[in-house]
């Protein structure tokens, strides 16, 4: 057993024991305990940037999230993931293979007929995996999601973004052509009728160029990226089994993200509206409306992959269709998350996301 081997071992170890199998059905990191000791984020304490980057240590689990849609050269659609958690087995940080901070990556190239998908693991402490502001840069191995803005420019507005896995492998430049826009209450996002909240603020309006490569060939694509990032210490209540997350470019200019948190009753719902500008309206719990219409056999389960999104308050009422009804991610925590497109009153594209089924 190499190092690496034993790294995977130890880390999987240490997930296995901070995060039992009853959490783990909630999604990373166990996100329906309790804080035990954890940040909890507040409604009268603002997001700042750019520190807001950066990791928050004291916070149980932490994303940097990209989802891209992407067309190639040769006229076919393609999708894009890149993820970086991090999840703390104590709220504290510190040199060395003392620290507590555990750092996990995803990433994934999808085509109509493929969902290639690659998982790593680090540990904290020792240089293998991280986030740095200025100038901004977060990292597992060789996976990087890097700044490239001038100074003077928020460090996210322009980055640079490479993963590769079994067979496949990108490189993008993303730039983005509208303002980061804050979720829920000025970044104050709620999950749940008990009030269990996390900060999240996302940059929707990335437009990419760069290159895919799938076995032997190379591909250039453009089209719009999304970013996500969210902070929290117990985001979801006890009863909540997983979620269920847009994020739509609507051909108009405009953007929507919205989720709805199953429990045993009807969910909680939570949608922001955003205009061509930037200009986030947070929509009320209740006003979006999600329906499957269409399942998919998904290795050993059922998925609903194809949905009808309503908000009849803005007489927005599309059905999605993804590009591949396989985009199951079969990592440590599995979940489902592929590219979308939508028609109805609106038309586009974008990603969904479903986890807890498990």
């Amino acid at each position: 057993m190499n190092a690496k081997q034993i790294l995977a071992v130890l880390v999987t170890l240490a997930l296995s024991i901070a995060q039992p199998m009853t959490a783990m059905a909630q999604g990373f990191a166990g996100l329906g305990s309790t804080a035990n000791g954890f940040a909890i984020p507040r409604r009268d304490s603002p997001i700042q940037f750019p520190a807001d980057h950066g990791a928050h240590t004291d916070y149980r689990i932490e994303w940097w999230y990209v989802t891209a849609n992407l067309t190639g050269e040769d006229g076919a659609q393609y999708g894009v993931q890149w993820t970086l958690f991090r999840s703390a087995l104590a709220p504290k940080s510190e040199e060395g293979w003392s620290d507590p901070q555990l750092w996990m990556g995803h990433a994934a190239l999808t085509t109509k007929d493929q969902h290639l998908v690659a998982e790593k693991l680090a540990r904290g402490g020792i240089g293998q995996a991280g986030v740095d502001v200025a100038p901004f840069s977060a990292w597992i191995d060789d996976w990087q999601l890097n700044g490239m803005a001038p100074s003077g420019g928020d460090p996210l507005d322009d980055v640079s973004l490479h993963a590769t896995g079994k067979g496949f492998s990108y490189t993008l430049a993303m730039s983005a052509k509208g303002p980061l826009v804050l979720q829920g209450d000025h970044g104050f996002s709620v999950k749940s009728a008990q009030g269990q909240a996390s900060y999240y603020y996302s940059q929707p309006f990335y437009e990419v160029t760069g290159s895919l490569n799938i076995g032997a060939r190379t591909i250039r694509v453009h089209g719009k990226a999304w970013l996500d990032r969210e902070w929290s210490s117990q985001p979801l209540a006890k009863d909540q089994t997983g979620w269920d997350w847009f994020s739509l470019h609507l051909d108009s200019g405009e953007k929507l993200m919205a989720f709805r948190l199953r429990d045993s009753g009807e969910g909680y719902t939570s949608a922001t509206w955003i205009a061509a500008d930037g200009t986030p309206t947070s929509l009320p719990p209740g006003s979006v409306e999600m329906s499957p219409v269409r399942s998919a056999h998904v290795g050993d389960r059922d998925i609903p992959v194809a949905w009808r999104v309503q908000i009849p308050e803005r007489g927005f009422d599309v059905t999605t269709t993804p590009l591949n009804d396989q985009s199951w991610m079969a990592t440590r925590t599995p979940y489902w998350e592929g590219p979308i497109t939508f028609d109805g009153s609106s038309t586009g594209e974008g990603y969904l996301e479903m986890t807890g089924y498990e």
